[in-house]
């Protein structure tokens, strides 16, 4: 007897091949969808406190939701800037001082390494005017080839300069249109899951977004015990500039290698510029190194996963694997993606428990 669909199960297969051809595109699509994902991050994350300003709205006081969302974006950009402005002066602190010491630097170093550099048949000065005079010897023994690979390796960087730079710029563009229509959004989403199964995708909904309501409690909590230990530690190690570059490792974690780099380097000038010896660079060494398992396997897995019931083990896996799928986005999303396929997961088990195949 030849295989026949029915009606019925021909449209479910013909919607199920044209989500996952839609899903395939979008994976496709990864690096142009970075402002959008993370616009809507931001997004989830702001659009409690338009709510809150939109009911001042519903309740006579003159908030409309355009206002609202102008307000809440202002505010948050306000906290962005902040952030900026506690690294601008501990730059123009540390890079005169920096330029200023580095003529001794080269002295050390010329008088450390520079023996057994002549010891191997190598003789350069590491001063400042041995340096220029090595850089000179290499730029007029550089070949053609070698500078248009040079040149095309610029043309390469400036590109991913200027996407980065649109991206910036997009971001809140999609932010300010995402807020503003947020509901009605949330309402089309709804409206084009088949009916049948609006009960059960807004239930699971729901879980989901308990779930990374408390994610983001979690991180929060993350961020500020970060701040305060980074801030702590580097003070009592004696670090001028304890408070702000504490401050912002601590505040910038959630973004992945980004907080924990920017506060490592301002960190080690620092300690360059204000230790004679290595005593300076060995604190930031011990303190930075401490924070990051402190994060990974205390913090991490237990104010964020354990909120989003994910086992400590699952966490650091998530964070591996978004990672290798999606590269820095996918970091992003490792533990909010994580937390989604976890209620997806738990009714999928659910269904298997009760199903004939398990309990035939």
């Amino acid at each position: 007897m030849p295989f026949s669909l029915t009606p019925e199960q021909k449209q479910t297969s013909f919607w199920l091949a044209l989500w996952l051809a839609l899903l395939v595109l979008l994976y496709a699509l990864g690096p142009v969808l970075t402002p959008f994902i993370a616009a809507a991050i931001l997004a989830y994350a702001l659009n409690g406190g338009v709510d809150y300003l939109d009911r001042l709205r519903l309740g006579r006081l003159g908030m409309p939701r355009a206002l609202a969302v102008v307000v809440v974006m202002a505010l948050f950009l306000s906290a962005a800037t902040a952030l900026v402005l506690i690294v601008i002066p501990v730059l123009r602190q540390e890079i005169p001082l920096l330029q200023a010491q580095i003529p001794a630097f080269l002295l050390k170093l010329d008088a450390i390494v520079g023996p057994r550099l002549g010891a191997m048949g190598i003789n350069v000065k590491l001063d400042g005017a041995g340096l220029r005079e090595l850089l000179s010897q290499q730029m007029a023994g550089v070949s053609d080839s070698t500078w248009s690979s040079l040149l095309a390796s610029a043309r390469v960087g400036g590109s991913a300069l200027l996407g980065w730079l649109a991206t910036l710029i997009l971001i809140p563009v999609v932010l300010f249109y995402l807020l503003l229509d947020w509901h009605r959004l949330l309402q089309r989403i709804a409206g084009a899951v088949p009916r049948r199964w609006l009960a059960g995708t807004a239930s699971m909904a729901q879980e989901v977004n308990v779930l990374l309501a408390q994610y983001l409690r979690g991180q929060m909590l993350v961020m500020l015990v970060l701040a305060v230990y980074y801030s702590s530690a580097l003070a009592i190690a004696g670090f001028d500039v304890a408070l702000p570059v504490g401050i912002l490792t601590g505040l910038l974690v959630f973004i992945p290698y980004l907080g924990f780099g920017l506060g490592l380097a301002l960190a080690l000038i620092a300690a360059v510029l204000q230790f004679a010896d290595w005593s300076g660079v060995i604190s930031v060494a011990f303190i930075y190194g401490a924070g990051q398992v402190i994060e990974g396997f205390f913090l991490t897995p237990r104010l964020v996963g354990e909120r989003i019931g994910l086992n400590p083990l699952a966490v650091i896996f998530a964070l591996l694997a978004f990672g290798q799928l999606f590269g820095f986005v996918g970091v992003l999303l490792a533990l909010p993606a994580s937390a989604i396929l976890m209620v997806a997961f738990r009714h999928l088990r659910h269904h298997y428990l009760r199903s004939s195949f398990y309990n035939a």
